[in-house]
């Protein structure tokens, strides 16, 4: 049985992405790159909200084409190009957005989930602040991986929404990346 994992880079006073939705900010370098290829190269899919993708296919699928491209970064999109993906959507059109092995689906349906995490290929990769808290709200999250890198932001959008409940989770990991990054791993 395959795991949720929503591996995500947060600042530390917690936002995904800044004021005006950028992402300069993350501290990615060879290593954690390499490390982030380890973990994502044996998932058996990616689930991605439309935005998540969007922003995924407009680099990825020819980043290794680029000769300024670390081996890290080349690396990550031949892992890319052919993972299964899942891209959470109510506005995409299938046929426009079945290339590198995508399927749209129009909504979380926990039993639908479950069955994609009883399928053979491993552990699926969740990607998205939207996707993911709509995940949360069905408790479908395994394992937390928080990226935390080393900058207050100040503002932006948030990877946690409000929440009426509290949420007990257990320590499984810590590791310091040579760039200050620290990634705090949580399960459910």
């Amino acid at each position: 049985m395959g795991r949720i994992i929503l591996p995500v880079s947060v600042s530390l006073d917690g936002f995904i992405e800044g004021p005006g939705r950028e992402l300069d900010w993350h501290l990615v370098d060879d290593e954690l790159h390499t490390h982030f290829n380890e973990q994502l190269a044996p998932m058996g899919a990616f689930l991605t909200g439309r935005v998540t993708h969007e922003l995924m296919a407009a680099y990825w699928p020819t980043a290794d084409e680029d000769p300024a491209a670390s081996g890290p970064t080349a690396e990550f999109a031949a892992i890319w190009r052919d993972m299964p993906k899942y891209v959470f959507s109510r506005t995409l059109e299938p046929a426009e957005h079945t290339a590198w092995n995508t399927t749209v689906v129009r909504r979380v349906d926990p039993a639908e989930i479950e069955a994609l995490k009883a399928a053979p290929g491993g552990d699926l990769a969740l990607g998205g602040a939207d996707l993911a808290a709509s995940f949360m709200r069905h408790g479908l999250i395994d394992e937390y991986r928080l990226y935390v890198h080393p900058v207050l932001l100040g503002a932006g959008k948030r990877l946690f929404p409000a929440a009426d409940t509290r949420t007990l989770l257990r320590t499984a990991g810590t590791h310091t990346f040579g760039n200050g990054v620290v990634l705090l791993r949580h399960l459910t």
